[in-house]
Order: C-alpha cells, then structure tokens, then sequence
C-alpha cells in the first residue's frame, strides 16, 4: 500500500561512510540476535581489519572431545574490514550475512555448499520479510579508499502523493509490473513514473517488492529523476 511509503529525508538514513569499530559491530550483532535469531548466538569475538579480500568473515574452531565425541564448534569470530568506504546500512547487510553463516554453524546445519539451500533461504527470508538486502557475496559494490565508487544500475520508482509528497524506492525489477499495478490503483497517488540509475544517491537504498520508499524533497526528487533514463 501507499501508506508504508516511510516518511523520512532520504540523506539522513543514507550516509555512505562510517566508522567500524568492535563496540559498534557488537552492539548491531546484539539487535540483530534478538530480532532475528532469538538471541540464540552466543556472543563472538568481533575484529576490525583493514583486508582487501573481504567486506565480512565468519570463523570458528572444531573441537572433538575425546575418545569419539562429536566435533563441536568453538572460538567463533566476526571480522569486518575498514579498507572500503561503505555506509553504515551496508556494515549492517555485511554483519547479517556473517551472522546467518553463524547460525548455521552454531545450530549445526547441513548445507548443499558455503552459501547453499539453508544459506539462501535464511537470506531470502531477512530481505523479503525485513526488507535487508544481502546478498551471497558480501562483496558487492564496495567503494574503495581513493576510488571510484562501483556504479551499478537500479530500477528506481518515483512517486507524487497527491498531498504534494514525493517518494523513491529501488525496486527488484521482477516486482515492476506488480507494483505498477498497485500504483495505479492507490487513489493517494497522483503519478508515478520509471527511471534506471545508476547514481550513487541510490547506493543504499534497499530493493523493496512492495509499494514502500523514502520521501525526499521536491528538489531532490526532480533532480534524480531527470538525471535517470526512463525505464
């Protein structure tokens, strides 16, 4: 419905860098366990690196107790790297993939490889329920210190309420026609329009699948809109 559209300045929940530090992970680490994984994760050690190799790891140690006991795992640890320059929804993506591979570590689960059925189902679950956007590779689109951002094209949708509010979204392009049906049904929209960009404004913008954006000022709004390429 129109009404989720959330009523919040775009540049204020989209900031595209921050500071990482263990304090801070261990804080998002203890929200993320009670909302999503019943705070059944024992706490693990968090670091903060400065890898190339990686945005997030996950790690632990098997421990087989003697003379035939099961291998259990021990000693797990979240690493996170400072090296990119990402924001802080990104950290927060980046924390959650580790923590899915955490519990299916912690819970013992058999999966069909490193990022398998158990592993994509606990994803879909927290971007489609959630509205996260993790992905199988917690490496995607990184800026790097001194770099250029990694451009990416989005599906973005552009709103005007008939109040005179003005919304934008990403959105999975396998939803498009769904939620331009529902668009044109909602008697609280007055149009509504398609643009493909690849303008870093969008960098963080979650991809949503149903009628839900951030509202933004009409300066803000005309300029992303004639800057993108009708979609």
């Amino acid at each position: 419905m129109a009404a989720a559209f959330a009523d919040a300045k775009a540049g204020a929940s989209h900031k595209r860098t921050m500071t990482i530090t263990p304090q801070y992970i261990k804080s998002q680490f203890d929200l993320f366990n009670g909302q999503y994984f019943g705070s059944q994760l024992p706490l693990p050690r968090f670091e903060v690196s400065d890898a190339r190799t990686y945005l997030g790891q996950f790690g632990f140690r098997r421990v087989r107790k003697m003379p035939l006991g099961q291998a259990k795992p021990t000693d797990f640890v979240i690493k996170i790297s400072r090296h990119y320059d990402i924001s802080e929804r990104q950290v927060q993506n980046v924390l959650l993939h580790e923590m899915i591979h955490y519990y299916i570590a912690f819970k013992g689960i058999r999966d069909t490889s490193p990022h398998g059925q158990a592993f994509k189902s606990l994803m879909h679950t927290l971007n489609s329920r959630h509205g996260w956007d993790i992905t199988v590779s917690s490496r995607r689109a990184p800026a790097k210190e001194g770099g250029r951002p990694t451009l990416r094209k989005r599906l973005v949708l552009a709103v005007t309420m008939n109040d005179g509010g003005h919304f934008l979204s990403v959105v999975n392009p396998a939803y498009r026609a769904t939620l331009d049906s529902q668009a044109r049904q909602e008697s609280i929209i007055a149009s509504h329009r398609w643009i493909e960009s690849d303008d870093q404004f969008f960098h963080n913008f979650p991809t949503v699948r149903s009628l839900r954006g951030c509202k933004v000022d009409k300066a803000t709004f005309d300029e992303k809109v004639a800057a993108g390429r009708p979609a």
